[in-house]
């Protein structure tokens, strides 16, 4: 019964927040148009929706969070180094394939959209069979350290949370 008012329970949460955040409110209001909105978007998507992604652990979810927002913080300071000091004819951009463990979309999407959030990074495409990720790096001078950092740093850590 529950499953059927909130068949996503975490994208109403979340929506309930972002509502809140955006309004940079909490009166009841707020509030009670935010829990409308948790409660009406997930039920009207979730038609589209046939196999509710498992997520298995919400505390490393929660760490992989902070480790992403930390990440994004750093390489600003990296992207704004390189910009400023290195020459272009010192600057290594790189088109690397990263190879992908991860089958479930929701994990992939969330994987893309990591490396893009992250400043110098940005995923590109996704091989039709959904087995490689390309992404474009403003400085890579070993691509294949690039590569295994993102698999260590962020494809394992996904996989652990769903």
């Amino acid at each position: 019964m529950l499953r059927k008012i909130l068949p996503h329970p975490y994208l109403s949460l979340l929506l309930v927040l972002v509502w809140l955040a955006l309004n940079n409110s909490t009166s009841l209001g707020a509030v009670v148009f935010g829990a409308i909105l948790g409660l009406v978007i997930p039920f009207a998507t979730a038609i589209y929706w046939p196999d509710r992604p498992r997520i298995k652990n919400p505390l490393k979810a929660a760490a992989f969070f902070f480790l992403v927002l930390w990440d994004i913080v750093v390489a600003n300071f990296s992207v704004a180094k390189i910009v400023l000091f290195v020459p272009n004819s010192r600057l290594r951009p790189a088109w690397i394939t990263i190879p992908l463990d991860l089958r479930q979309p929701e994990a992939i999407t969330l994987l893309a959209g990591t490396i893009t959030m992250t400043p110098g990074t940005v995923s590109v495409d996704l091989s039709a069979d959904g087995r490689a990720l390309l992404v474009h790096c403003l400085h890579a001078p070993d691509p294949q350290a690039t590569v295994d950092e993102i698999k260590s740093r962020y494809e394992a850590r996904i996989k652990e949370i769903f």
